[in-house]
């Protein structure tokens, strides 16, 4: 209630332990952190904030027009409300070296698990895009490395995001992985694979926990949990899914507002006030204050 009384050392501990436990660990995107308390509830692993997603709620693509400013504060309100541990993506980083290993400190103090820098050039793509440009392999090293180094507590997970496949091919995003980890990396995230041999590819050449990211819309296809635990996938993110089931609701219900000029014909599409309560505990901080739950709905 409020904040999470779980600490965030404590859910970075049980997250680097979870890893290792042989099971693939699944982590919805939240899109604020009313969705980060439904996650929880509905008894996920994780929570992960998008890069793509924060932009999206700016009003911005995603092409790393975020700022670290804002990326944080908007990550750190999701990761305080749950016990469980939040991970973000901060994207090329914020700038070279010093920059992230900025990032890294202030993503430490701020509660996050860990986060995930990826080897594009700034301004970047989503992962799923053609045409993307990378930085050297040298450049990459050295902004993992920094991250690694400016590391405060063993458990929070540097990952390194390689979005190679698209853009060098398979052998060369192979070879990136194996540089990152060298450098420090905790976690591979492979980006855009095109089918499951690809995937395999990456167990087969690394020995640290691996990322897979079910995003809809994009270039792979949609694996199961099941299908991506066989694989030896330790984590499923599923970046933009809540933000995507939320903005099509709201879509269809603006149109019936404006066709209608009422919501009423949208109303069994909408959480109900009381179901709202439930999320957030509202009966509880009644402990507070008595006259703050003390009404019927």
């Amino acid at each position: 209630m409020i904040i999470s009384e779980k600490t965030a050392q404590e859910k970075r501990k049980e997250f680097r332990a979870a890893l290792d436990s042989g099971k693939i660990l699944q982590f919805p995107g939240a899109y604020n952190p009313m969705v980060a308390m439904l996650i929880e509830q509905k008894g996920f692993d994780g929570v992960y904030v998008s890069g793509a997603v924060m932009a999206n709620s700016l009003g911005l693509p995603d092409i790393g027009m975020t700022t670290l400013t804002e990326v944080s504060q908007f990550a750190s309100a999701i990761a305080r409300v749950t016990s469980l541990p939040s991970i973000m993506d901060i994207d090329t980083g914020f700038g070279e070296t010093m920059s992230v290993a900025r990032t890294i400190k202030e993503l430490t103090y701020l509660g996050m698990a860990g986060c995930h820098i990826e080897d594009q050039i700034n301004p970047k793509r989503c992962g799923h895009l053609d045409n993307k440009e990378l930085v050297s392999v040298d450049a990459m090293v050295q902004k993992v490395k920094a991250a690694a180094d400016a590391k405060t507590d063993e458990n929070f997970m540097v990952i390194a995001r390689t979005d190679a496949r698209g853009v060098e091919g398979l052998d060369k995003a192979l070879d990136r992985a194996k540089a990152y980890v060298d450098a420090g990396a905790d976690m591979i995230f492979p980006e855009a694979m095109k089918d499951e041999s690809e995937f395999e590819a990456f167990r087969n050449a690394v020995d640290v926990p691996l990322l897979a990211n079910m995003t809809e819309f994009g270039k792979s296809r949609l694996l199961s949990k099941s299908e991506l635990e066989n694989l030896g996938y330790n984590l499923v993110i599923y970046p933009v899914t809540t933000q995507r089931l939320a903005m099509f609701a709201v879509e269809q219900g603006l149109d019936t507002i404006k066709s209608t000029g009422s919501q009423e014909a949208s109303l069994d599409q909408m959480q109900t006030r009381k179901r709202l309560y439930e999320v957030l505990h509202y009966e509880d901080y009644n402990a507070y204050d008595s006259n703050l739950y003390n009404f019927k709905l």
